[in-house]
Protein backbone atom coordinates (compact mmCIF):
# COMPACT_ATOMS: atom_id res chain seq x y z
CA UNK A 1 0.00 0.00 0.00
CA UNK A 2 1.35 3.17 -0.92
CA UNK A 3 0.47 5.36 1.94
CA UNK A 4 2.26 2.68 4.27
CA UNK A 5 5.45 3.11 2.14
CA UNK A 6 6.00 6.59 1.55
CA UNK A 7 7.37 8.90 4.78
CA UNK A 8 7.18 11.94 4.26
CA UNK A 9 9.77 14.78 6.19
CA UNK A 10 9.15 18.43 6.12
CA UNK A 11 11.06 21.45 8.26
CA UNK A 12 10.99 25.20 6.77
CA UNK A 13 11.85 24.25 3.49
CA UNK A 14 10.08 20.86 1.47
CA UNK A 15 12.31 18.00 1.62
CA UNK A 16 12.57 15.07 -1.08
CA UNK A 17 10.07 12.21 -0.26
CA UNK A 18 12.13 9.35 1.26
CA UNK A 19 11.07 5.82 0.78
CA UNK A 20 11.67 3.76 4.17
CA UNK A 21 14.31 2.20 3.31
CA UNK A 22 16.24 5.43 3.68
CA UNK A 23 16.84 5.43 -0.71
CA UNK A 24 17.64 8.96 -1.97
CA UNK A 25 15.10 10.51 -3.80
CA UNK A 26 14.75 9.99 -7.95
CA UNK A 27 15.89 12.96 -9.66
CA UNK A 28 12.32 14.17 -10.69
CA UNK A 29 11.14 13.91 -7.32
CA UNK A 30 13.78 16.04 -6.16
CA UNK A 31 13.75 18.69 -8.88
CA UNK A 32 9.26 18.72 -8.37
CA UNK A 33 9.82 19.10 -4.64
CA UNK A 34 11.72 22.48 -5.02
CA UNK A 35 9.86 23.57 -7.78
CA UNK A 36 8.40 26.67 -7.00
CA UNK A 37 4.49 27.84 -7.27
CA UNK A 38 3.75 30.53 -10.15
CA UNK A 39 1.18 33.32 -9.26
CA UNK A 40 -1.71 33.76 -11.34
CA UNK A 41 0.15 37.30 -12.84
CA UNK A 42 2.13 37.46 -15.71
CA UNK A 43 4.85 34.81 -16.88
CA UNK A 44 7.37 37.98 -15.89
CA UNK A 45 5.86 38.64 -11.89
CA UNK A 46 6.16 34.73 -11.58
CA UNK A 47 9.45 34.27 -12.60
CA UNK A 48 10.21 37.67 -10.65
CA UNK A 49 8.13 36.17 -6.91
CA UNK A 50 9.12 32.58 -6.75
CA UNK A 51 7.34 30.92 -3.57
CA UNK A 52 8.42 27.95 -2.37
CA UNK A 53 6.24 25.06 -2.29
CA UNK A 54 5.02 22.98 0.06
CA UNK A 55 4.14 19.02 -0.35
CA UNK A 56 2.72 17.04 -0.40
CA UNK A 57 -0.60 18.21 -1.38
CA UNK A 58 -3.97 17.27 -0.08
CA UNK A 59 -6.99 16.65 -2.12
CA UNK A 60 -10.38 16.39 -0.38
CA UNK A 61 -13.46 14.63 -1.75
CA UNK A 62 -15.99 16.91 0.00
CA UNK A 63 -19.94 15.22 0.24
CA UNK A 64 -19.08 12.50 3.78
CA UNK A 65 -15.38 13.30 3.74
CA UNK A 66 -15.74 16.44 4.90
CA UNK A 67 -19.54 17.35 5.02
CA UNK A 68 -22.80 15.03 5.51
CA UNK A 69 -24.12 14.06 1.94
CA UNK A 70 -27.80 15.17 2.38
CA UNK A 71 -28.86 13.23 -0.62
CA UNK A 72 -28.52 9.97 1.34
CA UNK A 73 -29.48 11.52 4.94
CA UNK A 74 -32.29 13.50 4.41
CA UNK A 75 -33.43 13.19 0.41
CA UNK A 76 -35.54 10.25 1.00
CA UNK A 77 -37.38 11.53 3.61
CA UNK A 78 -38.09 14.75 1.63
CA UNK A 79 -39.94 12.77 -1.25
CA UNK A 80 -41.42 10.49 1.25
CA UNK A 81 -39.80 7.57 0.30
CA UNK A 82 -37.07 4.96 1.26
CA UNK A 83 -33.89 5.07 0.07
CA UNK A 84 -34.12 1.77 -2.05
CA UNK A 85 -37.35 3.15 -3.44
CA UNK A 86 -35.91 6.35 -4.48
CA UNK A 87 -32.90 4.94 -5.91
CA UNK A 88 -35.54 2.75 -8.18
CA UNK A 89 -37.57 5.54 -9.42
CA UNK A 90 -34.98 8.22 -9.57
CA UNK A 91 -33.55 8.14 -13.51
CA UNK A 92 -30.18 6.59 -13.47
CA UNK A 93 -27.99 9.38 -15.21
CA UNK A 94 -29.88 12.73 -14.61
CA UNK A 95 -28.14 13.63 -11.67
CA UNK A 96 -24.77 12.09 -13.02
CA UNK A 97 -25.07 14.30 -16.13
CA UNK A 98 -26.13 17.39 -13.52
CA UNK A 99 -22.44 16.51 -11.68
CA UNK A 100 -20.61 16.58 -14.70
CA UNK A 101 -22.17 20.03 -15.70
CA UNK A 102 -24.05 18.61 -18.86
CA UNK A 103 -27.60 19.81 -17.55
CA UNK A 104 -28.61 22.62 -15.44
CA UNK A 105 -31.07 22.45 -12.50
CA UNK A 106 -34.35 23.10 -14.39
CA UNK A 107 -33.34 20.41 -16.75
CA UNK A 108 -32.33 18.04 -13.46
CA UNK A 109 -35.80 18.94 -12.08
CA UNK A 110 -37.63 17.49 -15.21
CA UNK A 111 -35.75 14.52 -15.17
CA UNK A 112 -35.23 13.49 -12.00
CA UNK A 113 -37.49 10.88 -11.93
CA UNK A 114 -38.03 7.94 -14.56
CA UNK A 115 -41.77 8.86 -14.81
CA UNK A 116 -41.49 12.80 -15.46
CA UNK A 117 -43.27 13.46 -12.51
CA UNK A 118 -42.47 17.23 -11.14
CA UNK A 119 -40.19 18.16 -8.40
CA UNK A 120 -40.28 20.78 -6.08
CA UNK A 121 -36.80 21.77 -7.22
CA UNK A 122 -36.82 24.78 -4.44
CA UNK A 123 -37.49 22.95 -1.48
CA UNK A 124 -35.13 19.99 -2.72
CA UNK A 125 -32.46 22.37 -2.38
CA UNK A 126 -33.31 23.95 0.94
CA UNK A 127 -33.75 19.81 1.75
CA UNK A 128 -29.91 19.91 0.90
CA UNK A 129 -29.06 23.45 2.16
CA UNK A 130 -30.73 21.92 5.70
CA UNK A 131 -28.51 18.80 5.92
CA UNK A 132 -25.07 20.13 4.98
CA UNK A 133 -22.58 20.20 7.96
CA UNK A 134 -19.45 19.60 8.48
CA UNK A 135 -18.40 16.12 9.73
CA UNK A 136 -17.21 15.61 13.00
CA UNK A 137 -13.92 16.92 14.10
CA UNK A 138 -12.84 17.75 10.30
CA UNK A 139 -13.15 21.13 10.74
CA UNK A 140 -10.74 21.27 13.72
CA UNK A 141 -8.14 19.06 10.91
CA UNK A 142 -8.67 21.53 8.25
CA UNK A 143 -7.85 24.10 10.60
CA UNK A 144 -4.89 22.68 11.46
CA UNK A 145 -3.72 21.19 7.80
CA UNK A 146 -3.71 24.83 6.88
CA UNK A 147 -1.81 26.65 10.05
CA UNK A 148 0.55 24.23 9.03
CA UNK A 149 0.96 25.73 5.37
CA UNK A 150 -0.12 22.75 3.69
CA UNK A 151 -1.62 23.50 0.40
CA UNK A 152 -5.57 22.07 0.02
CA UNK A 153 -7.90 21.73 -3.19
CA UNK A 154 -11.25 19.78 -3.40
CA UNK A 155 -11.51 16.48 -5.64
CA UNK A 156 -15.16 16.22 -5.46
CA UNK A 157 -17.91 14.96 -7.77
CA UNK A 158 -20.55 17.53 -7.22
CA UNK A 159 -22.51 19.82 -9.46
CA UNK A 160 -23.37 23.64 -9.12
CA UNK A 161 -24.46 22.72 -5.78
CA UNK A 162 -21.22 23.19 -4.30
CA UNK A 163 -22.12 27.04 -4.13
CA UNK A 164 -24.75 26.27 -1.16
CA UNK A 165 -21.94 24.40 0.41
CA UNK A 166 -19.50 26.94 0.30
CA UNK A 167 -22.26 29.88 1.27
CA UNK A 168 -23.06 27.94 4.04
CA UNK A 169 -20.24 26.21 5.67
CA UNK A 170 -17.42 29.06 3.72
CA UNK A 171 -14.95 25.64 2.61
CA UNK A 172 -13.04 28.15 1.13
CA UNK A 173 -11.48 29.05 4.31
CA UNK A 174 -8.84 26.17 4.42
CA UNK A 175 -9.18 25.02 0.55
CA UNK A 176 -9.62 26.02 -3.11
CA UNK A 177 -12.61 24.45 -4.84
CA UNK A 178 -10.37 23.61 -7.51
CA UNK A 179 -11.30 20.07 -8.78
CA UNK A 180 -15.09 19.59 -9.15
CA UNK A 181 -17.10 17.48 -11.18
CA UNK A 182 -19.70 20.07 -13.20
CA UNK A 183 -16.30 22.56 -13.92
CA UNK A 184 -14.11 19.31 -15.21
CA UNK A 185 -16.71 17.74 -17.27
CA UNK A 186 -15.78 13.99 -15.71
CA UNK A 187 -16.43 12.30 -12.33
CA UNK A 188 -14.16 9.88 -10.24
CA UNK A 189 -12.79 7.26 -10.96
CA UNK A 190 -12.51 8.17 -14.53
CA UNK A 191 -8.63 8.23 -14.61
CA UNK A 192 -9.33 11.48 -16.48
CA UNK A 193 -10.25 13.03 -13.85
CA UNK A 194 -6.69 12.63 -11.86
CA UNK A 195 -4.82 13.34 -14.94
CA UNK A 196 -6.32 16.97 -14.88
CA UNK A 197 -5.27 17.16 -11.46
CA UNK A 198 -1.46 16.22 -11.58
CA UNK A 199 -1.58 18.72 -14.91
CA UNK A 200 -3.53 21.62 -13.73
CA UNK A 201 -1.07 21.29 -10.12
CA UNK A 202 2.23 20.54 -12.56
CA UNK A 203 3.59 17.60 -9.78
CA UNK A 204 4.50 14.42 -10.08
CA UNK A 205 1.17 11.52 -8.75
CA UNK A 206 3.46 10.97 -5.29
CA UNK A 207 3.56 14.58 -4.35
CA UNK A 208 -0.40 14.71 -3.80
CA UNK A 209 -2.08 12.89 -1.06
CA UNK A 210 -5.85 12.01 -1.91
CA UNK A 211 -9.25 12.18 0.57
CA UNK A 212 -12.22 10.30 -0.39
CA UNK A 213 -15.00 8.27 1.53
CA UNK A 214 -15.32 5.99 -1.23
CA UNK A 215 -12.69 2.82 -1.89
CA UNK A 216 -13.43 2.94 -5.98
CA UNK A 217 -12.38 6.48 -5.90
CA UNK A 218 -8.96 5.74 -3.79
CA UNK A 219 -8.10 2.92 -5.57
CA UNK A 220 -8.39 4.66 -8.97
CA UNK A 221 -6.35 7.43 -7.28
CA UNK A 222 -3.20 4.75 -6.03
CA UNK A 223 -3.95 3.27 -10.13
CA UNK A 224 -3.14 6.86 -11.35
CA UNK A 225 -0.02 6.62 -8.59
CA UNK A 226 -1.47 9.17 -6.15
CA UNK A 227 -1.25 8.74 -2.29
CA UNK A 228 -4.46 7.85 -1.35
CA UNK A 229 -6.20 7.45 1.89
CA UNK A 230 -10.28 5.94 2.44
CA UNK A 231 -11.44 8.49 4.54
CA UNK A 232 -13.78 7.02 7.94
CA UNK A 233 -13.07 9.06 10.81
CA UNK A 234 -11.27 12.80 11.64
CA UNK A 235 -9.31 10.93 14.01
CA UNK A 236 -8.29 7.81 11.35
CA UNK A 237 -7.55 10.67 8.87
CA UNK A 238 -5.09 12.31 11.66
CA UNK A 239 -3.85 9.29 12.33
CA UNK A 240 -3.05 8.36 8.83
CA UNK A 241 -1.31 11.93 8.09
CA UNK A 242 0.33 11.66 10.62
CA UNK A 243 2.45 8.20 9.61
CA UNK A 244 3.11 9.97 6.15
CA UNK A 245 5.07 12.37 8.16
CA UNK A 246 2.67 15.43 7.87
CA UNK A 247 3.59 17.57 11.04
CA UNK A 248 0.22 18.77 12.54
CA UNK A 249 -0.08 20.83 15.56
CA UNK A 250 -3.34 20.14 17.40
CA UNK A 251 -5.15 23.15 17.75
CA UNK A 252 -8.11 20.98 18.58
CA UNK A 253 -7.09 17.30 19.97
CA UNK A 254 -9.14 15.01 18.34
CA UNK A 255 -10.24 11.96 21.11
Amino acid sequence: MAAQRLVWRFSSFPLPLVKAEHRPPSTTLRKQMSTPLKTPASAAAAASTQVTRKLPIVLFDVLDTIVRDPFYHDVPAFFGMSMKELLECKDPTAWIDFEKGLIDEMELARTFFKDGRPIDLEGLKNCMRRGYSYLEGVEELLIDLKKNGYEMHTATNYPSWYEIIEEKLKLSTYLSWTFCSCTMGKRKPDPDFFMDILKTLNVEPECCVFIDDRMRNVEAARHAGLIAIQFQTAHSLQHHLSRLGFLITPSHPLT
